[in-house]
């Protein structure tokens, strides 16, 4: 082999290398990579999954993998539609942990004066009927939430900032304040497992929500409108598009994401208690659109990278809670600070400081080419 074919092939790994670690999956993804190796390394019965007997006999998986990706589901869902109200308005949603609680308390509302002893097809009726309900109500809060955004122009966060308040205080008004409890088990369904199926029922509700947004992002042009108008809301007015109902639009669909998170967070434990219920998912859910390598400042989004994101934080999490070294109370203090570190480096600012540099070298080099000809 040549000399030059050696330097082009050099050249060409080179080039693909550094594709690879300029797409915004590659931070995710290296980051999901090295939790599976440390706990390969450190715990490699970390990974066993077992099929063993639930409370009601049932066979169902085990393990901590089932248990990462059951307990991201709601965070996944969540991070859709941060990532969209992201991308449109240049800001995010801090209400949606409140909001969560209003839509739990809402389901619980309906359904705890008629959850006993009542035929499988009027219960299943009643599921439906408070879903629906509390899909309305939280839309409708997160409706509220947009129009300060998009009409009175008030900075997302602290247009939020309302409900982050006096969500929670909403949410036991709902209930009289009181402890709500359902004692029929089948309301635990949605939230825990369905008997026969091994899986957990919320990874299911959380495939369908990302093909449904998949679909959405297909058929519509939802996401070159969001986009567009995070990047420039003058340019994309004059260009046809209306700013607000988009932002409007960004928001609602937060509020429905919400309202699917409420109904999984209050079946899995068939209660609700009103300030722990998704207590600080709203830090998370922005974390993992950051994590993700979505600007923050509005404009274009990957929502692969924001789900692989979300995927990685409750990695981050059930890893840290393994050992016991470490107190539970310092655990969101750890998991902080290895998560600001990927954000950091997944950032648009040190990417384009590492493209600089890139083209300085590129610059001198040439530079130096150009010299050796003139010799």
């Amino acid at each position: 082999m040549t000399e030059s074919a050696t330097n082009n092939s050099k050249s060409s790994a080179k080039g693909i290398l550094l594709k690879i670690v300029r797409n915004q999956l590659f931070i995710p993804l290296a980051a999901l990579l090295l939790l599976v190796l440390f706990n390969l390394f450190t715990d490699p019965g970390f990974f066993d999954i077992v099929l063993k007997p639930s409370s009601t006999g049932s066979l169902i998986l085990s393990g901590n993998l089932i248990t990462i990706i059951d307990n991201a589901s709601e965070l996944v869902i969540l991070a859709i539609g941060m990532t969209l109200v992201t991308s449109a308005s240049g800001g995010q949603d801090i209400s949606v942990g409140a909001t969560i609680a209003i839509a739990g308390s809402t389901v619980l509302r309906i359904v705890k004066t008629q959850a006993s002893d009542i035929p499988g097809g009027k219960f299943a009726g009643i599921i439906i009927i408070s879903f629906l309900l509390c899909v309305v109500v939280s839309a409708a809060f997160g409706a509220f939430n947009g129009a300060l955004v998009a009409f009175f122009k008030i900075q997302p966060m602290v247009a939020t900032l309302i409900l982050f308040t006096a969500g929670r205080s909403i949410a036991a008004w709902i209930n009289n304040n009181d402890n709500i409890s359902i004692n029929d088990n089948r309301f635990g369904y949605f939230g825990n497992f369905i008997p026969g199926i091994p899986v957990p029922t919320p990874v299911f509700i959380t495939v369908i929500c990302l093909i449904v947004i998949a679909v959405v992002l297909k058929l519509t042009n939802l996401r070159l409108y969001s986009q567009s108008v995070g990047i420039n809301a003058s340019s994309s007015r004059l260009n046809g598009i209306n700013p607000k109902m988009i932002k409007l639009l960004t928001f609602v669909i937060l509020g429905v994401c919400v309202a699917v998170c409420g109904f999984i967070k209050v079946s899995r434990t068939s209660s609700i208690t009103y300030s722990v219920i998704a207590n600080n998912i709203e830090m998370d859910a922005i974390l993992a659109v950051a994590l993700g390598g979505n600007n923050l400042g509005g404009g274009k989004f990957n929502l692969t990278a924001s789900v692989i994101g979300a995927y990685v934080i409750q990695f981050l999490t059930t890893t840290l809670y393994k050992f016991k070294e470490i107190d539970s109370s310092s655990i969101s203090a750890y998991k902080a600070v290895v998560v600001i570190l990927l954000i950091i480096i997944s950032s648009p600012y040190i990417r384009k400081r590492f493209d600089d540099l890139k083209n300085k070298r590129l610059a001198a080099k040439a530079q130096a080419n150009v010299g050796k000809e003139a010799n």
